[in-house]
């Protein structure tokens, strides 16, 4: 089974693969955007060079070019001239916080809960092959990641979820399933996860893995999907009250420019 950086070492290489569609700069802000919010590109991260990131995206330097200029603009990369320069994350609580915030008040209701059916549909049938397949070493690495979790802030408990979803697709010995799963957490886990803000929900992700590896233990395929789907689900629940709540409240300033006035 992957160690934690053979994970995020795979978690940033779905960062940096070839986009799918149209190469447009506002798809490769989104991608680095949701990367950086979820913590997969952490801050003082060195992004590759504008043609590098190009490259690796499928995309044009132009492209590339605006889309770094946009995450500038927004706060989450700040770049340096020089020997030693080049384009840094810098990731800020506040500034994740309300891009993520901004992204739920743009996505409808719909939209919302077909990107659940979609993570529910990958996580579960990972969960279910993975009762059919797991070893006790494998239900082992589960324990151990559960064990150390940190469910004290938000970041920590979002992590613990992803390695924890990334371990179960990988025990289900599917090349595919684990790619998807990385690319939804790249792409949608910030997003998912605003429950975990609360500490309930905090709570609710160490009861969720403890059944998860109850049902995988006892080869119960059945009840690992159903307790995976059923925990996806609350949290999108969640998170289609928390953009009615949003929708209700005045829309925050967007982020100044770059060497504008305050």
């Amino acid at each position: 089974m992957p160690h934690a950086t053979a994970r995020a070492d795979a978690a940033r290489a779905v960062v940096f693969s070839p986009l799918e569609g149209a190469g447009r700069a506002e798809l490769v802000e989104q991608r680095l955007t949701d990367a950086i919010a979820s913590g997969v590109l952490r801050d003082g991260e060195r992004l590759p060079s504008e043609a590098d990131l190009a490259k690796f995206l499928g995309v044009a330097p132009v492209t590339a070019r605006e889309a770094l200029v946009a995450l500038r603009h927004k706060g989450l990369v700040r770049t340096r001239r020089g020997r030693d320069g080049g384009s840094f994350v810098t990731y800020d609580d506040d500034v994740s916080l309300r891009l993520t915030e901004q992204r739920v008040r743009s996505l409808s209701r719909i939209e919302l809960r077909d990107l659940s059916l979609h993570y529910a549909a990958i996580a579960g049938m990972a969960a279910e092959v993975a009762a059919d397949r797991a070893s006790e070493d494998d239900v082992q690495s589960l324990v151990e990641i559960d064990a150390r979790a940190d469910l004290a802030n938000p970041g920590g408990a979002r992590r613990a979820v992803g390695r924890f979803q990334l371990e179960v697709a990988a025990i289900s010995q599917s090349p595919r399933l684990v790619h998807e799963e990385l690319r939804l957490q790249a792409e949608t886990g910030a997003l998912l996860w605003m429950c975990l803000r609360e500490q309930e929900y905090r709570d609710r992700t160490r009861e969720h893995r403890l059944e998860v590896i109850a049902a995988i233990r006892a080869a119960d395929a059945a009840s690992a999907r159903r307790t995976t789907t059923t925990h996806i689900g609350s949290a999108v629940e969640w998170l289609i009250d928390e953009k009615v709540r949003l929708e209700s409240a005045p829309a925050p300033p967007l982020a100044p420019e770059e060497g504008s006035a305050p």
